[in-house]
C-alpha cells in the first residue's frame, strides 16, 4: 500500500467501462486527479456522473478498466486505508435520526479511528460542529433538524476523517445562501489541505469559483475536459464548455 502518510495524492481512472446488462453507463473514461485538485463533473441527467462517482467511491465495480490510488490498483490496497481515504456525500445524508449531531459525528469518528483518545475525538467533533454552524444544535436529535441543517451535518460527517478523496454529489442541495457560502469555504479549505475533490452539481455559480478542472460526460463518455486557474472560472464559462461539448457530439452523430 502507499507509504507516504495516510492521504492519497493521486487517483487515476484508466479505461473505465460500466455496463448494466445491455446498457453502457460508462465508456472508456480515463482521468488523472492530483492532490489539491477540484474537479467538476458536468452532464445531463443519465450522462454517467453518479456512476462514475460510485466507481471512485468503490461502491460500483467497473466492467472493465482500472482504478488506481497512487499508482496501485485499488484491489491490491488495504481496506482500512481505503476507507480512511475516501468520503462520499450523496443524496442520502447517512446520519442517524435518533442520535444528536454530536453523537453522529462521534460515531463516525470512532468508526474511522479518528483521534488518539475520547477527548481528542470530542475536541475534533466540537470544532467540526462549529465549522458547519451547528454548535447551538449539537445536542439535538438530527430528526428535529431542517433539511438544510441535515445537509450541514452530512457535510460534517463527510469531513470527520479528513479524507484524501472527497466525493460530493449535489452538495448544495437544501442549503440557504449562508449554507452555500459555508460549504464553498469548506471545499476551499479541503483543497488547501491537499484533498482531491470531485463535485457533481447543477449549481454552477458557487462551483465555478472553486474548481480547477471541469469534465463533461455525455452518454457515459468523457466528452471534454478543461483546466482553469483556481478562482478564474465563471458560471458562463462552464455553460460554454458544456454547450461546446454537446455541439461536438451532435456534429459527430450527424
Amino acid at each position: 500500500m502507499p507509504t507516504d502518510g495516510l492521504a492519497v495524492s493521486q487517483v487515476t481512472l484508466r479505461g473505465i467501462y460500466k455496463d448494466y446488462g445491455p446498457k453502457r453507463a460508462l465508456s472508456d473514461v480515463s482521468l488523472t486527479l492530483e492532490k489539491g485538485q477540484v474537479l467538476a463533473l458536468l452532464g445531463e441527467n443519465g450522462a454517467g456522473k453518479s456512476t462514475l462517482l460510485g466507481v471512485l467511491a468503490l461502491q460500483i465495480r467497473p466492467t472493465r478498466g482500472q482504478l488506481l490510488f497512487d499508482g496501485q490498483d485499488v484491489s491490491e490496497l488495504d481496506g482500512l486505508w481505503l476507507r480512511q481515504n475516501l468520503s462520499l456525500l450523496s443524496h442520502e445524508p447517512r446520519c442517524y435520526a435518533d442520535l444528536t449531531a454530536r453523537e453522529n459525528l462521534l460515531f463516525f469518528a470512532q468508526l474511522y479511528s479518528v483521534g488518539a483518545s475520547d477527548s481528542a475525538r470530542q475536541a475534533l467533533v466540537s470544532d467540526l460542529l462549529s465549522r458547519v454552524g451547528l454548535s447551538s444544535a449539537a445536542d439535538r436529535p438530527s430528526r428535529t433538524f431542517s433539511r438544510g441543517m441535515v445537509q450541514r451535518l452530512a457535510i460534517a460527517r463527510a469531513l470527520v476523517h479528513r479524507p484524501g478523496l472527497l466525493l460530493l454529489d449535489e452538495p448544495y442541495t437544501g442549503l440557504d445562501q449562508e449554507g452555500v457560502q459555508l460549504l464553498s469555504s469548506l471545499i476551499a479549505a479541503e483543497r488547501a489541505r491537499g484533498a482531491i475533490i470531485v463535485v457533481i452539481s447543477h449549481d454552477f455559480e458557487p462551483l465555478a469559483a472553486l474548481l480547477d478542472t471541469a469534465a463533461v460526460l455525455r452518454r457515459g463518455r468523457l466528452e471534454a475536459t478543461q483546466r482553469y486557474e483556481p478562482g478564474t472560472c465563471s458560471r458562463d464559462q462552464l455553460l460554454s464548455l458544456y454547450t461546446r461539448a454537446a455541439e461536438r457530439k451532435t456534429a459527430r452523430s450527424a
